[in-house]
């Protein structure tokens, strides 16, 4: 196993920016360690992996900080939005090293002096507004904020002044509400009786994003562009950290299933 990164990283970031910088460093050593393993023959673009590898950093540390500003939002942090946190660290499969980064974040992002603005530039800045970074950070914590059942009211305050900060329109941030508010219900579902199917048609329309209304060829066009906007190893490509490739392939689970389900109604 490889440990110079993390090591140094660690060292240099708990040097530069203490507890928080040392967690950062860390994941960013890991990320280099695990690049080093994986090397190619041929060798690599060396400046395109560091870049990478920041935005990586940025999406891990905002994913899991914001998450627990999320989870204070609205006064208190309930056993569900602890439990949502750890099944996305579960989700991602992460070394003890690595969990123990993402509780701190949380625990950071709980704090009454976190920075959050500035904690949301960093993301902007590090992922050069691609939006499908931003698109799927975005579900992520609208997920995290739907972990008790339901979207509080400062919770949907805190998330609008999210995309503020992140260019995303209401309208955008409405649409992607909905769908997760979809999939939440969808998943409800299935943890009932057998007999309950386990997404309705007006899930599976909210999913994509269209209406019962809508044509054909509508339908087919949202699922292509929704299956292309979560495509792991596209994300991943862009700077989505690798552990989070099953949230993605999750997604596209969901999306795929939700065609399947409007396509044979």
């Amino acid at each position: 196993m490889q440990w110079t990164g993390k090591l140094l990283g660690g060292f240099f970031g708990f040097w530069l920016g203490g507890l928080l910088g040392a967690m950062l460093g860390i994941f960013i050593g890991h990320q280099f360690d695990k690049g080093m393993l994986n090397l190619p023959r041929n060798g690599f673009n060396f400046l395109n992996s560091i870049n990478r590898e920041r935005i990586q950093s940025a999406f891990f540390n905002a994913t899991f900080s914001v998450m627990g500003r999320l989870a204070k939002a609205d006064g208190h942090v309930t056993q569900a939005e602890i439990r949502i946190a750890e099944h996305v660290m579960a989700q991602m499969d992460l070394s003890p090293d690595m969990r123990q980064a993402a509780i701190d974040l949380f625990n950071e992002g709980k704090s009454e002096t976190f920075p959050l603005e500035d904690i949301i530039q960093e993301f902007k800045t590090a992922c050069h507004g691609q939006a499908n970074l931003i698109r799927m950070f975005l579900e992520i914590q609208i997920q995290a904020a739907y972990a008790d059942g339901e979207l509080h009211a400062a919770e949907d305050r805190l998330l609008l002044q999210i995309c503020a900060w992140l260019e995303v329109s209401e309208f955008e941030y409405r649409r992607l509400e909905r769908m997760i508010r979809a999939e939440y219900a969808s998943a409800s579902q299935r943890q009932q009786a057998s007999s309950t199917p386990s997404m309705t048609p007006e899930d599976a329309y909210a999913i994509l994003g269209v209406s019962s209304e809508s044509t054909d060829a509508d339908i087919k066009k949202a699922y292509r562009r929704l299956l292309s906007q979560h495509h792991p190893d596209k994300l991943v490509s862009k700077g989505l950290p690798e552990e989070m490739m099953k949230i993605a392939a999750q997604k596209t689970h969901e999306i795929k299933q939700a065609y399947e389900l409007i396509k044979h109604r």
